[in-house]
């Protein structure tokens, strides 16, 4: 008797271009869980900026069509393959990263992709941890070499990546600045561990930031969006002070010589070159965050399903983010 396929919801795109060829399906096979793999009944799942390139067919890596998006999810876990001894069925779990996409109702990830979840997360919250706290552990301590008593400023500290970052750099005895263009985003910052807060709609916000900071300059500024503020932040360093870049939509006219005088470093910093390593490094460190308290993801617009169109549409061209835009799925 041949065994029935179980069905499943799940985004699936079949070319490359706007958020409207983003469809829902609902009779999509659910993928069963190779040797080192386990099957997640995701609850919610993180949606990033980054899936909007790829889907566009922009971006510098193009999966093979059809695909589904998604990669940081978290839920429980369905089954596990023959080879999983770290999880069982029924375990709560996030991800950093899915084999099958991770805006369905099941997805497959490999073994040491996951990690579990605490109880004091919920499911929403779990959704919000792998792109935005292990790129914070990435810019702050791994290409910043962040020290205690260091100045950093977040550029854009209001959205999933930023709140992660401030909220990092607090626990790590950083003194913590950041901007948000809203009255409500700039109260978010000031709430996640951010000294101050700026507002970056204002004409003057640069030179308030200079007048806070003094002679001295920043010494760390995490850019969210380095085509257009790439040129102020290398006038806000400090000497040997440097910009790590985090996210940039076009290029920017900058002049090296803002460089020379101080010695400073421009350092871009891309998730996916970290090593496998590297990444069960970050785990261990953002595990402690979560049992100390100060690892607790901010949750922005929630959206089912259905609504992932209008989802990539608001995280690109939406007014100012605040907390991390999240899938719900159960």
């Amino acid at each position: 008797m041949a065994t029935v396929q179980k069905l499943m919801r799940a985004i699936r795109v079949y070319e490359f271009g706007g958020p409207e060829v983003l469809k829902l399906q609902s009779d999509v096979v659910v993928p069963a869980p190779k040797d080192h793999q386990v099957l997640i009944k995701v609850h919610a799942c993180g949606v990033n900026p980054v899936e909007t390139y790829i889907r566009s067919g922009t971006y510098s890596r193009k999966p093979l069509l059809p695909y589904t998006p998604g990669t940081d999810v978290a839920g429980v876990i369905e089954s596990v393959g023959n080879n999983v001894s770290s999880f069982k069925k029924g375990d709560r779990v996030f991800s950093t990263s899915t084999v099958s996409g991770g805006y369905a109702e099941y997805a497959v990830a490999e073994d040491h992709t996951v990690y579990p979840l605490p109880e004091k997360l919920d499911f929403k919250q779990g959704a919000a941890i792998s792109i935005p706290y292990f790129t914070a552990y990435r810019a702050l301590l791994h290409s910043a070499r962040v020290k205690a008593g260091e100045t950093v400023l977040v550029h854009g500290a209001s959205g999933g990546v930023g709140l992660a970052t401030c909220q990092m750099a607090r626990a790590y005895g950083l003194k913590v600045l950041g901007t948000a263009g809203s009255e409500k985003g700039q109260n978010i910052v000031l709430q996640n561990g951010a000294h101050e807060v700026f507002n970056h709609r204002e004409v003057n916000y640069i030179d308030k930031i200079q007048k806070s900071v003094g002679e001295k300059g920043i010494d760390v500024i995490i850019e969210m969006l380095a085509n257009v503020n790439l040129s102020n932040d290398l006038k806000l360093l400090s000497r040997g002070g440097r910009v790590i870049v985090v996210g940039s939509r076009g290029p920017i006219e900058i002049n090296p010589r803002d460089t020379m005088m101080k010695e400073s470093s421009i350092i871009g910093v891309f998730l996916s070159s970290c090593s496998k390593e590297e990444l069960q490094q970050y785990a261990v460190a953002l595990q402690a965050g979560m049992e100390i308290g100060w690892l607790r993801p901010v949750i922005g617009s929630e959206y089912p399903l259905e609504k992932v169109a209008q989802a990539h549409e608001n995280i690109i061209h939406g007014s100012g983010t605040m907390g991390k835009m999240i899938l719900v799925l159960q």
